[in-house]
């Protein structure tokens, strides 16, 4: 992926599937796996200065508008993975978030995705991003 095709850099957090993770299938259920994309993108605006109560202090907040997940391969329980999501593009009041999870023994990529997130004041109403929320994602030039 070119710095050109994303907003961010990207960041990446590693899960290990755990027993209550496995579904009656015997693999991790899908819902773990949009838990575990919910988690890195917490991950990542947390690393960027933007936890939880930095939101509050602005009076708004990203919400889920849609996910989509193609669900590639099964993880399996005791597996390790990665959690590997960048902001990919952003309107003005929302943005879009791409995300894969690759399992780390093989490389192999289990599941990715497409978030869209709304940008909300704490009275339901769609807001621009402010600058300083645009500003803290921006992916850092590369040093050569």
């Amino acid at each position: 992926m070119t710095e050109a095709e994303r907003f961010s850099d990207e960041h990446t957090i590693e899960r290990v599937a755990q027993p209550a993770d496995i579904d009656e299938n015997g693999h991790v259920s899908n819902l773990v796996y949009l838990r575990w994309v919910l988690d890195a993108a917490v991950s990542h605006s947390e690393a960027v200065g933007w936890d939880h109560a930095h939101y509050v202090r602005i009076g708004a907040a990203f919400f889920v508008r849609r996910h989509e997940i193609d669900y590639l391969a099964a993880a399996m329980e005791g597996d390790r993975v990665k959690v590997i999501t960048h902001i990919a593009s952003w309107s003005a009041a929302t943005s879009q978030r791409k995300t894969r999870i690759v399992r780390e023994s093989d490389g192999r990529e289990l599941a990715r995705s497409v978030t869209t997130w709304a940008f909300v004041g704490m009275n339901g109403r769609p807001r621009r991003i402010p600058p300083e929320v645009l500003d803290a994602f921006r992916a850092k030039p590369r040093v050569s």
